[in-house]
Formats: structure tokens, C-alpha cells, sequence
């Protein structure tokens, strides 16, 4: 019996195809500057905080370290992108 990956469940759940999952639970790792978290606690992490949302890579990687489940330094935040349209609402 093949095992379920973390990046199909995370697909699965926030209903996103799986090599969006795949990049983001990646992007998840890079931010962070050394240590990386697997996968595995990453998926763990979510599902014991019952979101709703996906979260940016980077918030939810903020609250795995705020919550001590990977207290690692994080890199810099990342700049938020905007396009056109949210600069002219």
C-alpha cells in the first residue's frame, strides 16, 4: 500500500494542485536559514492548528517557530508583492 505524501494531503485539503503543494511546503523549508523542518512536521503542524486557509510559506513557517515547533532562526520576510490592481484600489 503506497503511503500518502504530505504535499498530496496539503493538496488535497486546501484544494491546489500538487506541485503547488509541493513548492510551497519548499518554500515552507526555505525560510528558515539553516535547519529545515521535513515535510512530515510541516503537514503535522497544520493539521494540529486546524487552518482553513493556506497561510504564505512564510507565516506558517513564523508560527512553527513562535509556537517552538521549529525554533530555528527564520531568513528576512520576503517583500509582499503587489500588482496593478491592488495598488489602484
Amino acid at each position: 500500500m503506497d503511503k500518502i505524501k504530505p504535499f498530496e494531503k496539503i493538496a488535497s485539503r486546501f484544494q491546489i494542485s500538487q506541485e503547488s503543494a509541493k513548492f510551497f511546503l519548499g518554500r515552507v523549508q526555505k525560510s528558515f536559514k539553516t535547519e529545515k523542518p521535513s515535510h512530515i512536521l510541516i503537514l503535522e503542524f497544520i493539521e494540529t492548528q486546524d487552518l482553513e486557509l493556506l497561510l504564505t510559506p512564510y507565516e506558517l513557517a513564523a508560527m512553527l517557530y513562535e509556537s517552538g515547533t521549529w525554533p530555528f532562526a527564520l531568513v528576512t520576510e520576503p517583500p509582499v508583492i503587489l500588482d496593478d490592481e491592488d495598488l489602484y484600489n
